[in-house]
Protein backbone atom coordinates (compact mmCIF):
# COMPACT_ATOMS: atom_id res chain seq x y z
CA UNK A 1 0.00 0.00 0.00
CA UNK A 2 1.62 3.21 -1.05
CA UNK A 3 1.69 5.97 1.48
CA UNK A 4 -1.66 8.17 2.27
CA UNK A 5 -0.23 11.32 1.28
CA UNK A 6 0.19 10.45 -2.20
CA UNK A 7 -1.55 11.83 -4.95
CA UNK A 8 -2.99 9.31 -7.90
CA UNK A 9 -4.55 9.85 -10.98
CA UNK A 10 -7.12 7.09 -13.04
CA UNK A 11 -6.33 7.06 -16.90
CA UNK A 12 -9.17 4.88 -18.36
CA UNK A 13 -8.49 3.91 -22.48
CA UNK A 14 -11.82 2.33 -23.90
CA UNK A 15 -10.77 0.43 -27.04
CA UNK A 16 -12.07 -1.33 -29.81
CA UNK A 17 -12.36 -4.66 -28.26
CA UNK A 18 -11.63 -3.66 -24.26
CA UNK A 19 -11.64 -0.73 -21.78
CA UNK A 20 -8.07 -0.26 -19.84
CA UNK A 21 -7.81 1.76 -16.45
CA UNK A 22 -4.23 2.51 -15.17
CA UNK A 23 -3.12 4.10 -11.65
CA UNK A 24 -0.58 6.49 -12.15
CA UNK A 25 1.37 8.87 -9.38
CA UNK A 26 1.38 12.00 -9.92
CA UNK A 27 4.56 13.30 -9.23
CA UNK A 28 6.43 11.44 -11.83
CA UNK A 29 4.07 9.38 -13.91
CA UNK A 30 5.15 6.02 -12.26
CA UNK A 31 2.57 3.17 -13.69
CA UNK A 32 1.32 1.88 -10.42
CA UNK A 33 -1.23 -1.10 -11.38
CA UNK A 34 -3.59 -1.50 -14.16
CA UNK A 35 -6.51 -4.02 -15.11
CA UNK A 36 -8.51 -4.54 -18.35
CA UNK A 37 -12.03 -5.56 -18.91
CA UNK A 38 -12.84 -7.40 -22.21
CA UNK A 39 -16.31 -5.83 -23.90
CA UNK A 40 -18.43 -8.32 -23.64
CA UNK A 41 -20.30 -7.98 -26.95
CA UNK A 42 -17.17 -7.23 -28.62
CA UNK A 43 -17.78 -5.74 -32.07
CA UNK A 44 -20.95 -6.74 -33.85
CA UNK A 45 -20.69 -6.93 -37.53
CA UNK A 46 -22.26 -10.08 -38.83
CA UNK A 47 -25.56 -10.33 -36.80
CA UNK A 48 -27.55 -8.32 -34.31
CA UNK A 49 -27.54 -10.62 -31.36
CA UNK A 50 -30.74 -9.25 -30.18
CA UNK A 51 -32.48 -10.36 -33.35
CA UNK A 52 -30.44 -12.52 -35.03
CA UNK A 53 -30.55 -9.68 -38.27
CA UNK A 54 -27.72 -10.36 -40.60
CA UNK A 55 -25.89 -6.82 -41.05
CA UNK A 56 -25.24 -5.37 -44.00
CA UNK A 57 -21.34 -4.86 -45.29
CA UNK A 58 -19.30 -2.16 -43.49
CA UNK A 59 -21.12 -2.11 -40.53
CA UNK A 60 -20.01 -2.32 -36.86
CA UNK A 61 -21.59 -1.60 -33.80
CA UNK A 62 -21.06 -1.99 -29.92
CA UNK A 63 -23.18 -2.24 -26.84
CA UNK A 64 -23.07 0.87 -24.27
CA UNK A 65 -23.03 -1.04 -21.16
CA UNK A 66 -20.05 -3.14 -22.29
CA UNK A 67 -18.30 0.58 -21.76
CA UNK A 68 -20.22 0.99 -18.17
CA UNK A 69 -18.84 -2.43 -17.24
CA UNK A 70 -15.19 -1.51 -17.66
CA UNK A 71 -15.92 1.10 -15.15
CA UNK A 72 -17.46 -1.67 -12.62
CA UNK A 73 -15.17 -3.98 -12.96
CA UNK A 74 -11.18 -2.66 -14.48
CA UNK A 75 -11.15 0.47 -12.04
CA UNK A 76 -11.51 -1.18 -8.76
CA UNK A 77 -9.17 -4.11 -9.65
CA UNK A 78 -6.36 -1.65 -10.75
CA UNK A 79 -6.78 0.21 -7.94
CA UNK A 80 -6.01 -3.51 -6.31
CA UNK A 81 -3.35 -4.20 -8.13
CA UNK A 82 -1.89 -0.60 -7.23
CA UNK A 83 -2.28 -1.28 -3.67
CA UNK A 84 -3.93 2.39 -3.57
CA UNK A 85 -6.43 3.12 -1.50
CA UNK A 86 -9.51 5.18 -3.00
CA UNK A 87 -8.99 8.41 -0.95
CA UNK A 88 -5.51 8.84 -3.03
CA UNK A 89 -7.42 8.87 -6.04
CA UNK A 90 -7.76 12.71 -6.96
CA UNK A 91 -9.11 12.63 -10.90
CA UNK A 92 -10.09 10.34 -13.49
CA UNK A 93 -9.84 10.92 -17.24
CA UNK A 94 -11.03 8.84 -20.15
CA UNK A 95 -10.10 8.51 -23.75
CA UNK A 96 -12.29 6.60 -26.81
CA UNK A 97 -11.65 5.48 -30.38
CA UNK A 98 -13.00 7.77 -32.56
CA UNK A 99 -16.10 8.37 -34.24
CA UNK A 100 -17.61 6.29 -32.16
CA UNK A 101 -20.57 7.78 -31.69
CA UNK A 102 -24.47 6.46 -30.66
CA UNK A 103 -27.70 8.02 -30.71
CA UNK A 104 -29.01 9.02 -26.88
CA UNK A 105 -32.63 10.86 -25.24
CA UNK A 106 -32.49 14.03 -23.86
CA UNK A 107 -31.16 12.29 -20.62
CA UNK A 108 -28.48 10.18 -22.26
CA UNK A 109 -29.97 7.00 -21.90
CA UNK A 110 -28.74 5.04 -25.23
CA UNK A 111 -31.68 4.29 -27.94
CA UNK A 112 -30.58 0.66 -27.88
CA UNK A 113 -31.29 0.42 -24.13
CA UNK A 114 -35.29 1.12 -24.82
CA UNK A 115 -37.13 -1.77 -25.49
CA UNK A 116 -39.10 -0.28 -27.98
CA UNK A 117 -35.78 0.45 -30.46
CA UNK A 118 -33.61 -2.77 -29.31
CA UNK A 119 -34.26 -4.62 -32.58
CA UNK A 120 -33.32 -1.77 -34.50
CA UNK A 121 -29.29 -1.49 -35.41
CA UNK A 122 -29.35 2.22 -35.99
CA UNK A 123 -29.84 2.40 -32.08
CA UNK A 124 -26.70 0.77 -31.35
CA UNK A 125 -22.96 2.11 -31.28
CA UNK A 126 -21.86 2.83 -34.50
CA UNK A 127 -18.07 1.86 -33.62
CA UNK A 128 -15.35 3.66 -35.81
CA UNK A 129 -14.98 1.28 -38.05
CA UNK A 130 -18.47 1.35 -39.10
CA UNK A 131 -18.23 2.40 -42.79
CA UNK A 132 -21.87 1.94 -44.16
CA UNK A 133 -22.00 5.45 -44.54
CA UNK A 134 -19.78 5.67 -47.60
CA UNK A 135 -22.40 6.72 -49.65
CA UNK A 136 -23.61 9.63 -47.57
CA UNK A 137 -19.85 11.05 -47.07
CA UNK A 138 -19.11 10.72 -50.73
CA UNK A 139 -22.84 12.85 -51.03
CA UNK A 140 -21.35 15.63 -48.20
CA UNK A 141 -18.09 16.15 -50.14
CA UNK A 142 -19.87 16.25 -52.98
CA UNK A 143 -22.11 19.01 -51.86
CA UNK A 144 -19.35 21.00 -50.54
CA UNK A 145 -17.22 21.15 -53.27
CA UNK A 146 -20.17 22.07 -55.30
CA UNK A 147 -20.60 24.88 -52.56
CA UNK A 148 -17.54 25.58 -52.38
CA UNK A 149 -17.72 25.36 -48.19
CA UNK A 150 -14.88 26.84 -46.98
CA UNK A 151 -13.77 24.11 -44.06
CA UNK A 152 -13.44 21.47 -46.44
CA UNK A 153 -9.89 22.29 -47.00
CA UNK A 154 -9.17 22.15 -43.05
CA UNK A 155 -9.81 18.03 -43.91
CA UNK A 156 -7.54 17.87 -46.49
CA UNK A 157 -10.67 18.08 -49.37
CA UNK A 158 -12.66 15.11 -48.06
CA UNK A 159 -14.66 14.23 -45.42
CA UNK A 160 -15.00 10.39 -44.31
CA UNK A 161 -17.39 7.55 -43.78
CA UNK A 162 -16.29 7.11 -40.42
CA UNK A 163 -17.42 10.80 -39.03
CA UNK A 164 -20.35 11.74 -37.03
CA UNK A 165 -22.28 13.47 -40.03
CA UNK A 166 -22.69 11.25 -42.33
CA UNK A 167 -23.00 8.57 -39.66
CA UNK A 168 -26.20 10.58 -38.78
CA UNK A 169 -26.96 11.41 -42.00
CA UNK A 170 -27.38 7.46 -42.70
CA UNK A 171 -29.74 7.09 -40.25
CA UNK A 172 -31.55 9.69 -41.39
CA UNK A 173 -32.02 7.96 -44.54
CA UNK A 174 -32.47 4.70 -43.12
CA UNK A 175 -34.32 4.78 -40.19
CA UNK A 176 -36.17 8.37 -40.05
CA UNK A 177 -38.17 7.23 -36.84
CA UNK A 178 -35.12 6.62 -35.08
CA UNK A 179 -33.63 9.95 -35.86
CA UNK A 180 -36.67 11.49 -34.95
CA UNK A 181 -35.74 10.00 -31.26
CA UNK A 182 -32.86 11.41 -31.33
CA UNK A 183 -32.07 14.04 -28.89
CA UNK A 184 -28.21 14.04 -28.82
CA UNK A 185 -25.99 12.39 -31.46
CA UNK A 186 -23.18 11.50 -28.86
CA UNK A 187 -19.68 10.57 -29.43
CA UNK A 188 -19.02 7.72 -26.84
CA UNK A 189 -15.65 9.87 -25.53
CA UNK A 190 -18.60 12.45 -24.34
CA UNK A 191 -20.82 10.05 -23.19
CA UNK A 192 -18.54 7.70 -20.69
CA UNK A 193 -17.66 11.26 -19.20
CA UNK A 194 -21.22 12.07 -19.14
CA UNK A 195 -22.30 8.49 -17.18
CA UNK A 196 -19.16 9.62 -15.02
CA UNK A 197 -20.36 13.32 -13.93
CA UNK A 198 -24.19 13.77 -15.16
CA UNK A 199 -23.23 16.56 -17.26
CA UNK A 200 -22.89 16.24 -20.97
CA UNK A 201 -19.54 17.99 -22.14
CA UNK A 202 -18.57 17.99 -25.79
CA UNK A 203 -14.88 17.53 -25.95
CA UNK A 204 -12.93 20.07 -28.15
CA UNK A 205 -11.37 16.94 -29.69
CA UNK A 206 -13.71 14.65 -31.59
CA UNK A 207 -16.29 18.07 -32.48
CA UNK A 208 -13.62 19.24 -34.65
CA UNK A 209 -12.00 16.21 -35.81
CA UNK A 210 -15.36 14.56 -36.39
CA UNK A 211 -17.57 17.41 -35.95
CA UNK A 212 -16.29 19.52 -38.65
CA UNK A 213 -16.63 22.46 -35.58
CA UNK A 214 -14.53 24.93 -37.09
CA UNK A 215 -13.90 28.54 -35.78
CA UNK A 216 -16.74 27.34 -33.64
CA UNK A 217 -19.07 26.89 -35.99
CA UNK A 218 -20.68 23.70 -37.42
CA UNK A 219 -21.65 23.41 -41.32
CA UNK A 220 -24.59 26.02 -41.58
CA UNK A 221 -28.13 24.82 -42.14
CA UNK A 222 -28.09 25.70 -45.83
CA UNK A 223 -25.45 22.97 -46.48
CA UNK A 224 -27.34 20.47 -44.89
CA UNK A 225 -30.76 21.22 -46.33
CA UNK A 226 -28.73 20.72 -49.36
CA UNK A 227 -27.88 17.15 -48.28
CA UNK A 228 -31.42 16.25 -46.87
CA UNK A 229 -34.19 19.08 -46.24
CA UNK A 230 -34.83 17.22 -42.81
CA UNK A 231 -30.80 17.21 -42.04
CA UNK A 232 -30.81 21.11 -41.92
CA UNK A 233 -31.30 21.59 -38.10
CA UNK A 234 -28.82 18.09 -37.02
CA UNK A 235 -26.06 20.83 -35.58
CA UNK A 236 -28.31 23.17 -34.27
CA UNK A 237 -30.24 20.79 -31.81
CA UNK A 238 -28.02 16.99 -31.91
CA UNK A 239 -25.14 18.33 -31.54
CA UNK A 240 -25.91 21.23 -29.20
CA UNK A 241 -23.68 21.23 -26.07
CA UNK A 242 -21.14 22.91 -24.28
CA UNK A 243 -17.52 22.46 -25.41
CA UNK A 244 -14.91 21.65 -23.47
CA UNK A 245 -10.93 22.11 -23.83
CA UNK A 246 -8.67 19.23 -23.20
CA UNK A 247 -7.14 19.00 -19.80
CA UNK A 248 -10.76 20.96 -18.30
CA UNK A 249 -12.69 19.22 -15.44
CA UNK A 250 -15.84 18.50 -16.95
CA UNK A 251 -17.15 18.04 -13.66
CA UNK A 252 -17.68 16.04 -10.55
CA UNK A 253 -17.59 12.02 -10.24
CA UNK A 254 -21.14 11.26 -8.96
CA UNK A 255 -22.26 9.18 -6.45
CA UNK A 256 -23.56 6.14 -9.07
CA UNK A 257 -20.45 6.50 -10.68
CA UNK A 258 -18.76 6.50 -7.44
CA UNK A 259 -20.67 3.13 -6.41
CA UNK A 260 -19.38 1.28 -9.69
CA UNK A 261 -15.93 2.55 -9.58
CA UNK A 262 -15.27 2.65 -5.91
CA UNK A 263 -13.86 6.16 -6.08
CA UNK A 264 -14.86 9.19 -4.04
CA UNK A 265 -17.10 11.38 -5.21
CA UNK A 266 -16.77 14.60 -6.47
CA UNK A 267 -13.34 14.13 -7.78
CA UNK A 268 -12.33 15.78 -11.26
CA UNK A 269 -13.47 14.14 -14.00
CA UNK A 270 -11.66 15.29 -17.18
CA UNK A 271 -13.26 16.47 -20.66
CA UNK A 272 -13.06 13.36 -22.56
CA UNK A 273 -10.46 12.95 -25.43
CA UNK A 274 -9.88 10.60 -28.32
CA UNK A 275 -6.97 7.26 -27.57
CA UNK A 276 -4.78 8.59 -30.06
CA UNK A 277 -4.21 12.40 -29.11
CA UNK A 278 -4.00 11.64 -25.91
CA UNK A 279 -1.14 9.55 -26.61
CA UNK A 280 1.01 12.32 -27.59
CA UNK A 281 1.53 14.26 -24.25
CA UNK A 282 2.25 10.98 -22.88
CA UNK A 283 5.25 10.42 -25.87
CA UNK A 284 6.10 13.67 -25.02
CA UNK A 285 5.76 14.35 -28.36
CA UNK A 286 4.00 17.64 -28.49
CA UNK A 287 6.38 19.78 -30.19
CA UNK A 288 5.56 21.23 -34.07
CA UNK A 289 7.07 18.53 -36.48
CA UNK A 290 6.68 15.21 -33.77
CA UNK A 291 4.44 13.10 -35.15
CA UNK A 292 2.84 10.35 -33.32
CA UNK A 293 2.02 6.81 -34.80
CA UNK A 294 -0.19 5.13 -32.64
CA UNK A 295 -0.57 1.61 -33.94
CA UNK A 296 -2.95 -1.25 -32.67
CA UNK A 297 -5.93 -2.40 -34.78
CA UNK A 298 -5.75 1.17 -36.72
CA UNK A 299 -3.18 3.21 -37.20
CA UNK A 300 -3.79 7.43 -36.39
CA UNK A 301 -1.26 9.93 -37.01
CA UNK A 302 -1.44 13.32 -34.82
CA UNK A 303 0.93 16.00 -34.91
CA UNK A 304 0.83 19.96 -33.98
CA UNK A 305 2.32 22.80 -36.11
CA UNK A 306 2.40 25.99 -35.77
CA UNK A 307 0.71 27.25 -38.66
CA UNK A 308 -2.03 26.46 -40.71
CA UNK A 309 -1.55 23.83 -43.40
CA UNK A 310 -3.55 21.80 -45.63
CA UNK A 311 -2.72 18.68 -45.91
CA UNK A 312 -4.18 16.57 -48.59
CA UNK A 313 -6.23 13.80 -47.30
CA UNK A 314 -5.78 14.09 -43.49
CA UNK A 315 -8.87 13.60 -41.12
CA UNK A 316 -8.21 17.29 -39.43
CA UNK A 317 -6.50 20.22 -38.53
CA UNK A 318 -8.08 21.68 -35.49
CA UNK A 319 -6.63 24.63 -33.07
CA UNK A 320 -6.08 23.14 -29.63
CA UNK A 321 -7.06 19.65 -31.00
CA UNK A 322 -3.93 17.82 -29.34
CA UNK A 323 -3.05 20.70 -26.97
CA UNK A 324 -3.94 24.64 -26.24
CA UNK A 325 -1.79 27.01 -28.63
CA UNK A 326 -1.21 25.50 -31.52
CA UNK A 327 -2.51 23.43 -34.40
CA UNK A 328 -3.41 19.48 -34.21
CA UNK A 329 -3.33 17.46 -37.26
CA UNK A 330 -4.85 13.87 -37.86
CA UNK A 331 -4.58 11.49 -40.23
CA UNK A 332 -4.95 7.68 -40.53
CA UNK A 333 -4.69 4.18 -41.96
CA UNK A 334 -8.16 2.41 -41.11
CA UNK A 335 -6.43 -1.08 -40.80
CA UNK A 336 -3.33 -1.92 -39.78
CA UNK A 337 -3.03 -4.99 -36.76
CA UNK A 338 -6.71 -5.95 -38.29
CA UNK A 339 -4.94 -6.69 -41.82
CA UNK A 340 -2.43 -8.91 -39.95
CA UNK A 341 -4.76 -10.36 -37.22
CA UNK A 342 -7.27 -11.12 -40.98
CA UNK A 343 -4.68 -13.14 -41.95
CA UNK A 344 -3.48 -14.78 -39.69
CA UNK A 345 -7.10 -16.30 -38.93
CA UNK A 346 -7.98 -16.58 -42.61
CA UNK A 347 -4.61 -17.79 -44.34
CA UNK A 348 -2.13 -19.49 -42.73
CA UNK A 349 -2.48 -23.52 -42.57
CA UNK A 350 -3.03 -25.77 -39.92
CA UNK A 351 1.29 -26.92 -39.77
CA UNK A 352 2.16 -22.96 -39.13
CA UNK A 353 -0.33 -23.22 -36.37
CA UNK A 354 1.23 -25.98 -34.91
CA UNK A 355 5.16 -25.33 -35.17
CA UNK A 356 4.19 -21.97 -33.37
CA UNK A 357 2.47 -23.93 -30.35
CA UNK A 358 5.84 -26.15 -30.60
CA UNK A 359 8.21 -23.18 -30.49
CA UNK A 360 5.89 -21.36 -27.12
CA UNK A 361 5.32 -18.60 -30.05
CA UNK A 362 2.40 -16.85 -31.03
CA UNK A 363 1.51 -17.21 -34.63
CA UNK A 364 2.26 -13.64 -35.08
CA UNK A 365 6.11 -14.21 -33.90
CA UNK A 366 6.56 -17.03 -36.05
CA UNK A 367 5.76 -15.43 -39.07
CA UNK A 368 7.97 -12.40 -37.93
CA UNK A 369 10.76 -14.75 -37.36
CA UNK A 370 10.37 -16.10 -40.53
CA UNK A 371 10.23 -12.85 -42.56
CA UNK A 372 12.90 -11.38 -40.92
CA UNK A 373 15.07 -13.89 -42.40
CA UNK A 374 14.16 -12.15 -46.14
CA UNK A 375 16.07 -9.62 -48.20
CA UNK A 376 13.90 -6.78 -48.85
CA UNK A 377 12.24 -7.64 -51.91
CA UNK A 378 12.83 -11.12 -51.55
CA UNK A 379 9.30 -12.32 -52.04
CA UNK A 380 8.54 -10.35 -54.97
CA UNK A 381 5.36 -9.09 -53.96
CA UNK A 382 3.47 -5.71 -52.92
CA UNK A 383 0.73 -4.79 -51.29
CA UNK A 384 -2.45 -2.37 -50.71
CA UNK A 385 -3.34 -1.70 -47.02
CA UNK A 386 -6.57 -1.17 -48.11
CA UNK A 387 -8.71 -4.42 -46.28
CA UNK A 388 -10.19 -1.64 -44.34
CA UNK A 389 -10.46 1.19 -46.47
CA UNK A 390 -8.31 4.05 -46.88
CA UNK A 391 -8.62 6.90 -44.52
CA UNK A 392 -5.62 9.09 -45.59
CA UNK A 393 -5.02 10.40 -47.96
CA UNK A 394 -7.83 8.89 -50.23
CA UNK A 395 -10.40 9.03 -47.66
CA UNK A 396 -12.66 6.03 -48.97
CA UNK A 397 -13.48 3.29 -47.79
CA UNK A 398 -14.97 1.70 -50.31
CA UNK A 399 -11.40 0.11 -51.60
CA UNK A 400 -10.09 -2.54 -50.19
CA UNK A 401 -7.10 -4.88 -50.21
CA UNK A 402 -4.65 -6.05 -53.01
CA UNK A 403 -1.18 -8.22 -52.99
CA UNK A 404 0.00 -8.56 -56.48
CA UNK A 405 2.83 -10.62 -57.47
CA UNK A 406 1.53 -13.97 -55.77
CA UNK A 407 2.51 -17.44 -57.58
CA UNK A 408 2.37 -21.02 -56.71
CA UNK A 409 6.16 -20.76 -54.51
CA UNK A 410 4.98 -17.48 -52.39
CA UNK A 411 4.16 -18.73 -48.75
CA UNK A 412 2.88 -17.21 -45.39
CA UNK A 413 5.92 -15.66 -44.32
CA UNK A 414 5.69 -13.70 -47.32
CA UNK A 415 2.40 -12.41 -47.38
CA UNK A 416 2.55 -11.16 -44.15
CA UNK A 417 5.70 -9.24 -44.24
CA UNK A 418 4.37 -7.77 -47.50
CA UNK A 419 1.39 -6.62 -45.56
CA UNK A 420 3.81 -4.84 -42.83
CA UNK A 421 5.60 -3.34 -45.68
CA UNK A 422 1.80 -1.92 -47.28
CA UNK A 423 1.55 -0.57 -44.08
CA UNK A 424 4.56 1.02 -43.68
CA UNK A 425 4.38 2.47 -47.34
CA UNK A 426 0.79 3.87 -46.48
CA UNK A 427 2.88 5.49 -43.48
CA UNK A 428 5.14 6.69 -45.51
CA UNK A 429 2.00 8.04 -47.81
CA UNK A 430 1.27 10.37 -45.14
CA UNK A 431 4.30 11.88 -44.28
CA UNK A 432 5.07 13.01 -47.64
CA UNK A 433 1.97 14.43 -47.74
CA UNK A 434 2.74 16.56 -45.29
CA UNK A 435 6.10 17.55 -45.76
CA UNK A 436 4.20 18.53 -49.36
CA UNK A 437 2.48 21.16 -47.50
CA UNK A 438 5.00 22.50 -45.59
CA UNK A 439 4.35 20.77 -42.06
CA UNK A 440 7.67 18.44 -42.09
CA UNK A 441 7.53 15.68 -40.29
CA UNK A 442 10.90 15.49 -38.26
CA UNK A 443 10.66 12.96 -35.76
CA UNK A 444 8.43 9.23 -35.83
CA UNK A 445 6.87 8.60 -32.45
CA UNK A 446 5.23 5.10 -32.43
CA UNK A 447 3.05 4.17 -29.71
CA UNK A 448 0.26 0.86 -29.40
CA UNK A 449 0.63 -2.92 -29.17
CA UNK A 450 2.47 -3.16 -32.35
CA UNK A 451 5.33 -1.68 -31.67
CA UNK A 452 6.51 -5.26 -29.58
CA UNK A 453 7.11 -6.30 -33.55
CA UNK A 454 10.61 -5.87 -33.89
CA UNK A 455 10.57 -6.70 -37.81
CA UNK A 456 7.70 -4.42 -37.92
CA UNK A 457 9.66 -1.10 -36.36
CA UNK A 458 12.87 -1.60 -38.45
CA UNK A 459 10.36 -2.07 -41.68
CA UNK A 460 8.92 1.39 -40.86
CA UNK A 461 12.28 3.11 -40.16
CA UNK A 462 13.93 1.85 -43.52
CA UNK A 463 10.57 2.51 -45.41
CA UNK A 464 10.17 5.98 -44.15
CA UNK A 465 14.34 6.81 -44.14
CA UNK A 466 13.58 8.23 -40.20
CA UNK A 467 14.88 7.21 -36.60
CA UNK A 468 11.85 5.65 -34.68
CA UNK A 469 11.06 6.79 -31.25
CA UNK A 470 9.10 4.73 -28.88
CA UNK A 471 6.91 5.83 -25.93
CA UNK A 472 8.06 3.95 -22.77
CA UNK A 473 5.05 2.87 -22.05
CA UNK A 474 2.78 0.03 -22.86
CA UNK A 475 -0.09 1.91 -22.12
CA UNK A 476 -0.10 5.23 -24.09
CA UNK A 477 -3.29 6.18 -24.52
CA UNK A 478 -4.16 5.68 -20.46
CA UNK A 479 -1.11 7.35 -19.58
CA UNK A 480 -2.03 10.47 -21.58
CA UNK A 481 -5.95 10.29 -19.73
CA UNK A 482 -4.68 10.75 -16.70
CA UNK A 483 -1.59 13.33 -17.30
CA UNK A 484 -4.86 14.98 -18.71
CA UNK A 485 -6.83 14.11 -15.21
CA UNK A 486 -3.81 15.41 -13.07
CA UNK A 487 -4.38 18.80 -15.12
CA UNK A 488 -8.02 18.78 -14.47
CA UNK A 489 -7.35 18.32 -10.75
CA UNK A 490 -5.25 21.52 -10.72
CA UNK A 491 -1.86 19.52 -9.97
CA UNK A 492 -0.31 20.59 -12.90
CA UNK A 493 -1.03 24.55 -14.75
CA UNK A 494 -1.55 23.10 -18.86
CA UNK A 495 -1.04 19.65 -20.37
CA UNK A 496 2.33 20.59 -21.23
CA UNK A 497 4.00 20.97 -18.14
CA UNK A 498 2.26 17.46 -17.29
CA UNK A 499 3.64 15.73 -19.85
CA UNK A 500 7.42 16.67 -19.27
CA UNK A 501 6.70 15.19 -15.08
CA UNK A 502 4.56 12.17 -16.44
CA UNK A 503 5.16 11.39 -19.91
CA UNK A 504 8.06 8.49 -20.67
CA UNK A 505 9.65 8.66 -24.05
CA UNK A 506 12.81 6.67 -25.54
CA UNK A 507 14.17 8.47 -28.40
CA UNK A 508 15.70 6.95 -31.33
CA UNK A 509 15.56 3.56 -30.79
CA UNK A 510 15.60 2.25 -34.23
CA UNK A 511 17.03 3.89 -37.40
CA UNK A 512 16.87 3.60 -40.78
CA UNK A 513 19.82 0.53 -42.61
CA UNK A 514 20.47 2.67 -45.49
CA UNK A 515 21.27 -0.72 -47.31
CA UNK A 516 17.05 -1.98 -46.99
CA UNK A 517 16.15 2.44 -47.34
CA UNK A 518 17.85 2.46 -50.63
CA UNK A 519 16.28 -1.34 -51.19
CA UNK A 520 12.96 -0.24 -50.42
CA UNK A 521 12.58 2.63 -52.79
CA UNK A 522 12.02 0.75 -56.32
CA UNK A 523 8.99 -0.94 -54.19
CA UNK A 524 7.58 1.98 -52.82
CA UNK A 525 7.18 3.07 -56.37
CA UNK A 526 5.06 0.43 -57.06
CA UNK A 527 2.95 0.62 -54.15
CA UNK A 528 2.47 4.57 -54.91
CA UNK A 529 1.68 3.02 -58.63
CA UNK A 530 -1.16 0.92 -57.23
CA UNK A 531 -2.11 3.22 -54.86
CA UNK A 532 -2.69 5.89 -57.76
CA UNK A 533 -4.48 3.49 -60.20
CA UNK A 534 -7.03 1.50 -58.06
CA UNK A 535 -7.38 4.84 -55.80
CA UNK A 536 -7.88 7.56 -58.45
CA UNK A 537 -10.05 6.27 -60.56
CA UNK A 538 -7.71 4.90 -62.90
CA UNK A 539 -9.65 1.64 -62.31
CA UNK A 540 -12.61 1.51 -60.61
CA UNK A 541 -12.64 -2.46 -60.40
CA UNK A 542 -13.27 -2.42 -56.47
CA UNK A 543 -15.52 0.29 -56.47
CA UNK A 544 -17.59 -1.75 -58.66
CA UNK A 545 -16.99 -4.75 -56.68
CA UNK A 546 -18.18 -3.27 -53.43
CA UNK A 547 -21.59 -2.21 -55.20
CA UNK A 548 -21.94 -5.71 -56.23
CA UNK A 549 -21.20 -7.32 -52.56
CA UNK A 550 -23.74 -4.14 -51.14
CA UNK A 551 -26.29 -4.91 -53.38
CA UNK A 552 -26.54 -8.95 -53.05
CA UNK A 553 -26.09 -8.16 -48.96
CA UNK A 554 -28.67 -6.06 -48.75
CA UNK A 555 -30.81 -9.00 -50.99
CA UNK A 556 -30.00 -11.11 -48.46
CA UNK A 557 -30.93 -8.74 -45.54
CA UNK A 558 -34.43 -7.89 -47.27
CA UNK A 559 -35.04 -11.99 -47.66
Amino acid sequence: MIESGCDVVIGIDFGTLSGRALVVRVTDGAELGSASYDYPHGVIDVVLPSTGELLPPDWALQVPSDYVAVLRTAVPAALLDAGVEPSNVIAVATDFTACTVLPTTADGTPLCELERFADRRHAYVKLWRHHAAQPQADRINEVARRRAEPWLARYGGLISSEWEFAKALQLLEEDADLYAATAHWVEAADWIVWQLTGEYVRNACTAGYKGMLQDGQYPSAEFLAALNPAFADFADTRLDATIGRLGQRAGGLTKLAAQWTGLPAGIAVAVGNVDAHVTAPAARAIAPGQMVAIMGTSTCHVMNGRDLRQVAGMCGVVDGGIVDGLFGYEAGQSGVGDIFGWFVRNGVPPEYHERAAENGQTIHELLSALAARQRVGEHGLVALDWHSGNRSILVDHDLSGLIVGQTLATRPEDIYRALIEATAFGTRTIIEAFDIAGAPVEELVIAGGLMQNTLLMQIYADVTGLALTVISSTQGPALGSAIHAAVAAGAYPDVAAAAAAMGKVRRAVYTPIEANRLAYEPIFAEYTTLHDYFGRGGNDVMHRLKAIQRETRRLAVVQ
